[in-house]
């Protein structure tokens, strides 16, 4: 029964998460606790991911990332970001979709998508699929990145200690990125009479105070549970990103951001993994014989193209690893979050691919054959990392 159980809770996973992935996670648990915990235990589980403060924390950090991005955009802070960028064309089409990535936002390559369209060059497939892939080069190693942030919960490692094994793949995508996108992209870039002024320097400090706070937080204070401190991080961020904005304007913008289904996502992982690790299916995984890094490449895949989420994605494949091995080293753990990004990139549900193949007026299938040739190196790479680390 507790086999059908997960089977059937996978299932819940898979089918549910492209429309409410806080919602297939809760059902999900609900599904797996039922076919193998009794109901007070399942309940047990639930008073206890409610009652940790690390949980909490985390969960409502989480809903300032959403917020952060529509009050900038709202503030009209993005024109003089950009002013920042020097070089030509090349430039502009890797380092507008990345700073623009630090915001992340549902369909968030919409805001950099028109910039791209105005600096011209190569095709619309082209300059859709260099939206699309240098949008998340920075968010491998962003300490504020929610799948990074909640992976890192998951697995049970230091956030900061996962940063440098995280760099490398940022700098191989990156650089996959120049040899395979950007080539079309030769020449200068359009003028725009714009110069660097006071106002450009101000969402960048937006975006690097979080995570310089955070780490000062953690470093020198003492707090009942480390998420706190990304908590206050993500929180100050907010209140400054919020200069510009009025004060009647903030209520539209808290329902354009939706904050709460980011925290309810976090909520709903961790309530998952609560029931999953109460079950006995760590033990009895522990006992299989599986081919491990088949699991690993091809769940996280599979899990990122069917939702659309990389949260769905390690918020399955971590847990099943941990009940295997026990552990997990932050160089394992940089390979399953490859895997499980590049099913999320690649995926018709990730909104970010649909709304950059929408605006630059190609198909999904053209974008698709210009990401191919990047994400099979990036994912051979990750399968040999994996030989050897996990």
């Amino acid at each position: 029964m507790i086999w059908i159980g997960f089977g059937l809770s996978l299932v819940v996973l898979l089918g549910l998460a492209r429309f409410s992935i806080w919602g297939a996670m809760f059902l999900g648990a609900l599904v797996l606790g039922i076919f193998s915990l009794p109901l007070a235990e399942v309940l047990g589980v639930l008073a206890q991911v409610f009652g940790d403060l690390g949980v909490v924390a985390l969960a409502l950090a989480v809903g300032f990332i959403p917020l952060i991005g529509a009050a900038l955009e709202k503030g009209g802070w993005f024109g003089p970001l950009l002013a920042l960028i020097p070089g030509g064309r090349r430039t502009v089409f890797a380092a507008v979709p990345a700073l623009f990535g630090l915001l992340p936002i549902p369909g968030g390559a919409l805001l950099s998508a028109p910039i791209l369209e105005q600096t011209g060059g190569g095709t619309p497939e082209e300059r859709a699929a260099a939206n699309v892939w240098f949008r998340h080069v920075l968010l491998f190693f962003y300490p504020m990145a929610s799948p990074l942030m909640v992976g890192a919960k998951l697995a049970g490692l230091d956030l900061w200690t996962i940063i440098p094994y995280q760099i490398p793949w940022a700098l191989l995508s990156a650089g996959l990125g120049g040899i395979f996108l950007l080539g079309p992209f030769r020449g200068p870039k359009p003028t725009r009479g714009t110069k660097p002024t006071w106002r450009s320097l101000f969402p960048v400090g937006v975006l690097l105070l979080a995570p310089v706070l955070d780490f000062l937080l953690k470093k020198w204070t003492s707090l009942p549970a480390p998420e706190v401190a990304t908590f206050a991080a993500l929180g100050a961020s907010f209140l400054l990103s919020v200069y510009g904005v009025r004060l009647r304007d903030l209520p539209s913008l808290l329902r354009a951001a939706a904050p709460w289904r980011f925290s309810l996502i976090v909520a709903g992982m961790f309530l998952y993994l609560g029931v999953f690790q109460a079950s006995g299916l760590p033990t009895r995984l522990a006992g299989l014989d599986l081919p491990l890094l088949g699991v690993v490449v091809g769940l996280g895949i599979l899990m990122g193209v069917a939702t659309g989420r990389q949260q769905a994605a390690v918020s399955v494949v971590i847990p099943l690893y941990l009940a295997a091995k026990g552990g997990l080293h932050p160089l394992g753990f940089s390979v399953i979050y490859q895997t499980s990004y590049l099913g999320y990139l690649l995926s018709p549900l990730h909104p970010c691919l649909t709304v950059s193949a929408q605006y630059a007026g190609t198909t999904l299938g053209a974008v698709w054959r210009r990401l191919l040739r990047p994400s099979l190196v990036l994912l051979a790479s990750a399968i040999v990392a994996g030989l050897f680390l996990l």
